[in-house]
């Protein structure tokens, strides 16, 4: 199945998960008719189509590429997380081996960059290491591989912060539900359980190029969590920036633009 690749037209897409039917909005933006493969964007933790702002657009017109930009569940106009589902342990995984693969099916995608930001990151790098001989290849922004102390401390904060400030209010723009997005987020990074996630034992089985992207002040995580990548996955590639913290696309826009343009132009070619 393809669908239309209408630059700037947002849609849903119907897919049957863990026993329900959920809605994914989407949006192409960039070059309908690139010759390079289709880049797809995975967001963070709190992201939506919204949450990228320009990037994903400007990022694709700047190289020539097609994008494709969604929502997943439970976050901007897709279905809503229900308040008392809890999300498990594996969510990330559940999202990288259950959902994209189908998400990318319905739309007619083959063989796909992914560009995948904090948590995006990461269901990145587990659908790599499941499917790399599926995608083109990935970049990964300010990724994560196992908790560290850091990351809890901030999302602690982020929690107060969505409690007693105008944070939820200023999220709500984002989001159809905003408490689904944040709660669903913030209630399984906060969850004991999930202090012993860690993917780092997946990362070998990732056979397709790879562009690990860090800022040196990453307020989420140090650059321990690229430098493991690079450990596990000898052809990764490292893109330290300075001046730079958790979102390199809104630090760092142009850098990561050209950057990382240049890695997908030139992977692609090489591998064509």
């Amino acid at each position: 199945m393809t669908s239309n690749r209408i630059p700037g037209q947002r849609s849903f897409v119907e897919l049957a998960w863990q026993e329900k039917n959920i809605r994914l909005e989407y949006q192409w933006v960039g070059n309908a008719s690139s010759d390079y493969p289709v880049v797809v964007f995975l967001h963070e933790g709190l992201g939506s189509i919204d949450m990228w702002k320009d990037f994903p657009q400007r990022f694709c017109e700047a190289n020539g590429f097609t994008g494709l930009v969604f929502s997943r569940y439970g976050y901007g106009q897709s279905t809503p997380r229900p308040a008392d589902e809890h999300w498990p342990v594996t969510f990330m995984h559940a999202q990288a081996h259950e959902v994209l693969p189908q998400f990318l099916d319905k739309l007619g995608v083959s063989r796909p960059w992914l560009f995948g930001h904090s948590d995006g990151g990461s269901i990145a790098l587990l659908h790599a290491a499941w499917f790399s001989d599926r995608l083109s290849g990935i970049v990964v922004a300010a990724p994560h591989i196992f908790v560290e102390d850091l990351s809890i401390t901030s999302i602690e904060q982020a929690r107060e912060t969505y409690q007693s400030t105008n944070l939820r209010d200023k999220l709500a723009r984002y989001h159809q539900d905003v408490d689904s997005a944040f709660w669903g987020w913030n209630n399984i990074w906060l969850d004991p359980a999930f202090r012993a996630w860690n993917i780092e034992d997946c990362l070998p089985q990732i056979g397709c190029p790879v562009l690990a992207v860090q800022g040196e002040q990453d307020e989420y995580g140090t650059l321990e969590q690229v430098y493991g990548i690079r450990r596990k996955v000898p052809q990764c590639r490292l893109l330290i920036l300075p001046d730079c913290g958790h979102s390199p696309h809104r630090d760092q826009p142009e850098r990561l633009t050209r950057e990382a343009g240049a890695f997908i132009r030139e992977a692609s070619k090489a591998g064509a």
